[in-house]
């Protein structure tokens, strides 16, 4: 089959114009953007979606992914301020805000980030000790954070979040970490058990103050009645009623008797000769009650509940 000139020249131009189209549309993927360089100058920025471009004078140079990306920083060796060696290792997420710089403003993007970040982790953590590192890491993330974001600013990226994974001191800094960790649980387990006998004498020594006030309290009380008895039979006696005096007399007497009775070691009770007049005292009691229930206008069953007992010789 023979093709003449006009079928050649349609079938060229079909493939130039399938070619142009080629070349013109560039379709950029969710979460890319491409910059586009003409004759290798940078003249704008391609969005996610259909784009036109000018076909053989434009060309895409950088494809450059805008989504949040990880980083894993290698572990490192530090020496802390008070020159402890520790090995630290940890991320670095971070974003590209704008294509354009990111791309052409910094060549290796990722290293660069990976280096500023190992170098700002030994700038911030050798300039503490040992137990802030150990003790302080939000502190720590902060402080890189806000450090490594702000020279990544100029590349157009957003250092997101910056996070220290793990700190590995020396084996022999850990047994003497575990050393100084029990002394001092040692040490708070002493200071309580001092606070409890403590606070234990303190409340023996406030019981046995308020014991002691209130015998003193009782004694003064007793003291007080004692007082007043005695005044008691001593305005009796001064207005010449000695039933009173005996009253007071056996009363007395047969509280010593009593005392003498109960003794472990009596075995035989001697009495003396004036023991005889206990009975005239018990006569006087009785006669003492008389005189109140007479007062009082008791009935005579009470008068009669009131009369002393008649002591009695036995027959034998």
């Amino acid at each position: 089959m023979d093709f003449s000139g006009f079928d050649i020249a349609v079938v060229v131009l079909v493939a130039l114009v399938v070619l142009v189209l080629f070349k013109g549309i560039k379709t950029v993927p969710q979460g890319y953007n491409y910059t586009v360089e003409r004759f290798g100058r940078y003249t704008r920025t391609l969005s996610p979606g259909l784009n036109i471009i000018t076909p053989f004078v434009d060309r895409i140079g950088a494809k450059m992914n805008m989504m949040e990306q990880v980083l894993d920083v290698p572990s490192q060796e530090i020496i802390t301020r008070d020159n402890a060696i520790v090995g630290v290792d940890g991320i670095a997420f971070y974003q590209i805000l704008n294509a354009a710089q990111a791309a052409y403003q910094v060549a290796g993007l990722q290293n660069a980030i990976l280096n500023l970040t190992m170098t700002n982790i030994r700038t911030v953590m050798g300039s503490m000790d040992l137990d802030e590192l150990l003790s302080n890491r939000d502190a720590i993330n902060e402080r890189l954070l806000r450090v490594v974001d702000e020279a990544a600013h100029p590349w157009g990226i957003k250092i997101t979040r910056v996070e220290i994974k793990d700190i590995n001191p020396p084996a022999n800094l850990i047994e003497s970490m575990g050393r100084q960790m029990t002394a001092e649980r040692n040490k708070r387990a002493q200071i309580l058990a001092a606070e409890g006998l403590k606070q234990s004498q303190i409340l023996e020594a406030e019981g046995r103050k308020e014991a002691a006030f209130r015998d003193a309290e009782a004694r003064e009380r007793s003291a007080e009645a004692e007082a007043r008895a005695t005044q008691v039979v001593s305005e009796a006696i001064s207005k010449g009623d000695v039933q009173a005096l005996n009253y007071f007399v056996a009363q007395k007497y047969t509280e010593a008797l009593g005392k003498i009775g109960t003794a472990t070691n009596s075995k035989i009770v001697l009495m003396p000769f004036e023991a005889s007049s206990l009975i005239g005292s018990l006569g006087g009691i009785g006669e003492i009650a008389k005189e109140v229930f007479r007062s009082e206008g008791t009935t005579g069953a009470q008068r009669q509940a009131a009369r002393p007992p008649v002591v009695r010789p036995s027959d034998n």
